[in-house]
């Protein structure tokens, strides 16, 4: 995919009458968790709150990590998940999962959590009416890391995933550790041999390998399914998704067991050749009860390169054997695996396939349903966050302003919309229309044809608020 030199950044798109509106969240690279309006205007920065990802409770209350370990010795191990108030003080923290003891460094306990986590009292981490998360008690489900080895996977180090419970006070409850299912998942020989050779290895810690990178994980709370006698949609039980090996997998909260899954083959049933092969894929989870399409399965399919299996012209070994150069969003049910709705490239407006990388995040990205039957997608990797009817209409749009220090990227590893009452601190802001620009005829200043000046006017913009302003200053060592 190219991308223009120059392009505008901040609210691009938007249209009041046809979006769920509220505010939005999400990390600005370095700069902290940043929340936005409708407008794009920066309401609130909690300055150095790192975000994998951020997610804000009600009462102005939000979830983040106050840094990495050396990455040296970890790739994605964030020290401990906490939760700040409105003004930045730290009112909850976990950090005890790991005793670290690495080279020439303090040793110290970490969560090493990445990627997803959730609080009790919501399944999903983003807003469903009547599930509110829980913000002064109740459990935490993470995503974690542990360095193990596993023979029956692989004769080098392993950088597993694990997913935990812990307390409000910090007790560990319940813990998962991935690799001891290996053979629940239905990998093939050929998926074995280049998982045994190499199991994505990481230039960290001497070298380990980063087999499965589950990137999300979320309970599946009440259900239709469960309702009807299905044992396997139990509400407690858990859904998660593996980056690397292109699976969508739910476990028995009671017994561990894998007990529905996707992937890592699709070419093994109708209705699997039918729902395509899911590649990379970001934030997979079922739908919530008091949303629209409720029961069904959301997530972010992102193409690019994943997967174990036979060599193939884009993949000399069969590591990352799976390629696609553009990206889905898709609503499936987890029964029939009928694609119920999807956001694609010719849902985009895009010719496909010519023109089909236009829609394409090969990384990260999110996707939510909400109440009023939009869905909001983060289009990560190029920065761009979306509000999408179900018509597929683009009624909001915002590109992030904010380039990484270390990645020379604008991107977004998700984002949240949220309603206004859950921000009591604030007003709520004025909402003003955004008309697409035709960029047919759009011209920077002095490029105009003809020799004359063009003159830009955009209704509804508003100046760039410069995040310095709304910094969150410390106070006391328990403050960010």
């Amino acid at each position: 995919m190219t991308y223009p030199t120059i392009y505008p950044t901040g609210a691009t798109v938007y249209l009041p009458e046809r979006c769920w509106n509220g505010y939005t969240i999400f990390q600005a690279k370095e700069h902290g968790a940043l929340l936005i309006d409708m407008n794009g205007r920066e309401v609130r920065l909690w300055k150095g709150l790192h975000g994998f990802p951020n997610k804000l409770l009600p009462g102005g209350f939000v979830l983040g990590h106050t840094g990495e370990r050396n990455t040296n010795f970890g790739m994605q191990d964030y020290r401990d998940l906490i939760q700040v108030d409105w003004e930045g003080r730290i009112v909850w923290k976990f950090n005890e999962y790991d005793y670290i003891e690495d080279p020439g460094e303090e040793p110290q306990w970490m969560a090493r959590v990445h990627h997803d986590y959730q609080r009790e009292g919501n399944p999903v981490g983003y807003f469903t009416p009547g599930m509110e998360p829980k913000i002064d008690g109740g459990n935490t489900l993470m995503i974690g890391h542990k360095n193990l080895s596993c023979q029956i996977i692989s004769d080098k180090p392993l950088l597993d995933d694990t997913i935990y419970e812990v307390s409000w006070h910090g007790d560990l409850v319940w813990e998962w550790v991935c690799s001891e299912h290996f053979d629940e998942f239905g990998f093939r020989e050929d998926a074995k041999n280049i998982l045994s050779r190499d199991p994505n290895m990481r230039p960290i810690g001497g070298g380990m390998g980063d087999w499965m990178h589950l990137n999300s994980m979320s309970a599946l709370g009440p259900n239709k399914w469960y309702d009807s006698g299905d044992e396997r949609f139990h509400p407690d039980n858990i859904i998660t998704d593996g980056r690397e090996t292109n699976i969508i997998f739910i476990i028995s909260k009671e017994t561990g067991q894998v007990v529905w899954k996707v992937g890592p083959n699709y070419d093994e049933t109708p209705e699997l050749i039918e729902l395509g092969w899911i590649i990379g894929q970001h934030h997979a989870h079922m739908i919530p009860r008091g949303l629209p399409g409720e029961g069904n399965i959301l997530v972010f399919d992102n193409g690019g390169w994943a997967g174990y299996g036979a060599p193939n012209p884009g993949s000399p070994t069969g590591a990352k054997n799976a390629l696609r150069d553009y990206s889905r969003v898709l609503e499936f049910d987890p029964v029939s695996l009928k694609i119920i709705w999807q956001y694609a490239p010719a849902e985009a407006g895009f010719v496909h396939p010519t023109d089909s990388n236009r829609f394409y995040s090969p990384f990260i990205s999110s996707v939510q349903r909400l109440p009023n039957g939009n869905t909001l997608i983060a289009e990560g990797s190029g920065g761009r966050i979306i509000e999408v009817t179900a018509d597929h209409r683009l009624v909001w749009e915002y590109i992030s302003p904010y380039w990484g220090k270390y990645f020379k990227m604008n991107m977004v590893y998700r984002a949240y919309r949220v309603p206004y009452e859950w921000v009591p601190q604030l007003d709520q802001p004025r909402e003003t229309a955004i008309a697409p620009i035709d960029v047919t005829t759009f011209r920077v200043p002095g490029a105009a044809p003809g020799g004359t000046e063009a003159q830009v006017s955009v209704a509804g913009t508003l100046p760039f608020q410069s995040s310095s302003a709304l910094c969150v200053t410390s106070d006391t060592d328990e403050e960010i």
